[in-house]
Protein backbone atom coordinates (compact mmCIF):
# COMPACT_ATOMS: atom_id res chain seq x y z
CA UNK A 1 0.00 0.00 0.00
CA UNK A 2 1.72 3.22 -1.29
CA UNK A 3 0.72 6.49 0.29
CA UNK A 4 1.47 9.40 -2.28
CA UNK A 5 1.32 11.67 0.77
CA UNK A 6 4.04 11.29 2.42
CA UNK A 7 6.45 14.47 2.90
CA UNK A 8 9.46 14.16 2.20
CA UNK A 9 11.17 16.60 4.59
CA UNK A 10 14.02 15.01 6.18
CA UNK A 11 13.94 15.73 9.50
CA UNK A 12 11.60 16.80 12.50
CA UNK A 13 10.88 20.42 13.17
CA UNK A 14 13.71 21.54 15.25
CA UNK A 15 11.40 23.57 17.55
CA UNK A 16 9.46 20.21 18.20
CA UNK A 17 12.44 18.14 18.87
CA UNK A 18 13.41 20.61 20.99
CA UNK A 19 10.53 19.74 23.44
CA UNK A 20 10.88 15.96 23.73
CA UNK A 21 12.32 14.46 26.38
CA UNK A 22 13.18 11.23 25.15
CA UNK A 23 14.45 7.45 26.71
CA UNK A 24 18.09 6.47 26.58
CA UNK A 25 17.17 5.05 23.19
CA UNK A 26 15.62 8.02 21.84
CA UNK A 27 11.94 7.24 21.98
CA UNK A 28 8.67 8.74 23.22
CA UNK A 29 5.55 6.89 24.51
CA UNK A 30 2.85 7.71 22.20
CA UNK A 31 -1.17 7.14 23.87
CA UNK A 32 -3.19 6.75 20.87
CA UNK A 33 -6.82 7.94 21.78
CA UNK A 34 -9.87 7.58 19.74
CA UNK A 35 -10.82 11.24 19.23
CA UNK A 36 -14.40 10.84 19.08
CA UNK A 37 -14.89 8.60 22.20
CA UNK A 38 -11.79 9.68 23.91
CA UNK A 39 -11.30 5.56 24.21
CA UNK A 40 -6.97 4.83 25.12
CA UNK A 41 -6.48 1.78 21.90
CA UNK A 42 -2.93 1.61 22.62
CA UNK A 43 0.17 2.66 23.54
CA UNK A 44 3.06 2.68 21.05
CA UNK A 45 6.48 4.15 20.79
CA UNK A 46 7.84 6.82 18.28
CA UNK A 47 11.66 8.64 17.57
CA UNK A 48 11.67 12.08 15.65
CA UNK A 49 11.69 10.60 12.51
CA UNK A 50 8.49 8.21 13.69
CA UNK A 51 7.30 11.20 14.95
CA UNK A 52 7.63 13.55 11.54
CA UNK A 53 5.93 10.85 9.36
CA UNK A 54 3.26 11.53 11.85
CA UNK A 55 2.54 14.80 12.05
CA UNK A 56 3.28 15.33 8.28
CA UNK A 57 1.46 12.31 6.40
CA UNK A 58 -1.90 12.59 8.28
CA UNK A 59 -1.08 8.41 9.42
CA UNK A 60 0.66 6.63 12.33
CA UNK A 61 4.28 5.42 12.49
CA UNK A 62 5.71 3.93 15.34
CA UNK A 63 9.64 2.61 15.59
CA UNK A 64 8.95 -1.08 16.56
CA UNK A 65 11.18 -1.87 19.63
CA UNK A 66 11.46 -5.62 18.71
CA UNK A 67 11.64 -5.84 15.28
CA UNK A 68 13.63 -2.28 14.93
CA UNK A 69 11.94 -0.82 12.16
CA UNK A 70 9.33 1.76 11.43
CA UNK A 71 5.67 0.60 10.72
CA UNK A 72 2.93 2.39 9.88
CA UNK A 73 -0.46 1.32 11.55
CA UNK A 74 -2.44 -0.42 8.96
CA UNK A 75 -0.58 -1.06 6.28
CA UNK A 76 -1.02 -4.57 6.79
CA UNK A 77 -4.13 -5.45 8.42
CA UNK A 78 -6.00 -2.28 6.90
CA UNK A 79 -6.85 -1.03 10.83
CA UNK A 80 -5.51 2.39 9.83
CA UNK A 81 -5.07 5.08 12.61
CA UNK A 82 -6.17 8.81 10.41
CA UNK A 83 -4.48 11.76 13.05
CA UNK A 84 -7.00 14.79 14.27
CA UNK A 85 -4.48 15.98 16.59
CA UNK A 86 -1.41 15.22 18.46
CA UNK A 87 -0.27 16.74 21.74
CA UNK A 88 2.93 16.69 23.84
CA UNK A 89 2.42 16.33 27.64
CA UNK A 90 4.12 18.97 29.75
CA UNK A 91 7.20 17.35 30.48
CA UNK A 92 7.87 16.57 26.88
CA UNK A 93 8.32 13.00 27.57
CA UNK A 94 4.54 11.19 26.67
CA UNK A 95 2.58 11.89 23.11
CA UNK A 96 -1.34 11.76 22.82
CA UNK A 97 -2.19 10.72 19.64
CA UNK A 98 -5.61 11.39 18.81
CA UNK A 99 -6.93 9.16 15.67
CA UNK A 100 -9.85 7.97 14.07
CA UNK A 101 -9.06 3.97 14.06
CA UNK A 102 -10.62 2.27 11.57
CA UNK A 103 -10.82 -1.32 13.02
CA UNK A 104 -9.19 -3.21 15.82
CA UNK A 105 -5.83 -1.00 17.17
CA UNK A 106 -4.57 -4.16 18.49
CA UNK A 107 -2.61 -7.39 17.59
CA UNK A 108 -4.78 -9.50 18.87
CA UNK A 109 -8.03 -8.48 16.76
CA UNK A 110 -9.82 -6.43 19.61
CA UNK A 111 -10.68 -2.29 19.17
CA UNK A 112 -8.09 -1.65 22.28
CA UNK A 113 -4.91 -3.13 23.77
CA UNK A 114 -6.53 -2.50 27.09
CA UNK A 115 -9.56 -5.19 26.56
CA UNK A 116 -7.44 -8.58 26.67
CA UNK A 117 -5.34 -7.87 29.84
CA UNK A 118 -8.41 -6.75 31.72
CA UNK A 119 -8.17 -4.52 35.02
CA UNK A 120 -6.16 -5.13 38.10
CA UNK A 121 -6.68 -5.76 41.56
CA UNK A 122 -6.72 -2.49 43.47
CA UNK A 123 -8.02 -0.25 46.54
CA UNK A 124 -10.09 2.55 45.74
CA UNK A 125 -9.28 5.70 46.73
CA UNK A 126 -11.78 8.16 47.56
CA UNK A 127 -11.76 12.28 47.85
CA UNK A 128 -12.26 13.35 51.37
CA UNK A 129 -16.05 15.34 51.76
CA UNK A 130 -15.60 18.96 51.16
CA UNK A 131 -16.11 21.18 54.36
Amino acid sequence: MTDTTYDNSTELDPRIAARLKRDAKGLVAAVIQQYDTREVLMVGYMNDEALRRTLTTGRVTFWSRSRQEYWRKGDTSGHVQYVKGVSLDCDGDALLVEVDQVGAACHTGKRSCFLEGGPLPVVEGHRPAEQ
